[in-house]
């Protein structure tokens, strides 16, 4: 497999500066909750959380809908669930890519049932081309083309997730 820059590591680290300062207006006070969803999403996480400049409470979620493959199975299974209770807080979801939306569809369903005050998205990427079942994102880093991409968290079958970059993983 080859790969080839999609988003270099100053774009992206620019972009999450600009999403922290629009959640800090937005969200002025009350309690925030960054709901990570793991394993992709714990590079954006970090960056964002650290650049937020209001206080923030952290936890993390595992859903799978993909598995080892490249295209997702539209079935979602919840494998850890947060250790807190959501009831009157504001949630954001940090996610690292929205491709078909079923994921964050259901978890945001999911997510709202737990009595919060509001829940929103935040997402690194996403794939709109993709979409299956909308996905309202509040905050978005990159609109990306149809093409399979890791590095900076994603990965494939767990490897590249170290790129401090986006790639587009391309046969050779």
């Amino acid at each position: 497999m080859a790969l080839r820059t999609l988003i270099s590591e100053e774009r992206i680290q620019t972009r999450i500066r600009e999403i922290a300062a629009q959640i800090d207006t937005d969200y002025p006070e009350g309690t925030l909750y960054l709901v990570c969803i793991l394993k992709g999403a714990c590079f954006f996480l970090a960056d964002l959380a650290r650049a937020v400049r209001r206080d923030t409470y952290l936890d993390f979620m595992s859903i799978s809908s993909y598995g080892k493959e490249k295209t997702s199975s539209g079935e979602v299974k919840i494998i850890k669930d947060l250790d807190i209770s959501l009831e009157g807080a504001d949630v954001l979801i940090v996610e690292d890519i929205i491709d078909t939306g079923i994921t964050l569809n259901y978890l945001t369903a999911l997510l709202k049932t737990r009595r919060p005050k509001s829940v929103r998205v935040a997402a690194l990427l996403d794939k709109t081309s993709r979409r299956v079942r909308p996905v309202d994102a509040a905050y978005v880093g990159f609109e990306i083309p149809d093409e399979f991409v890791v590095g900076y968290g994603l990965d494939f079958a767990e490897k590249y997730r170290n790129l401090r970059e986006v790639c587009v993983l391309e046969p050779e």
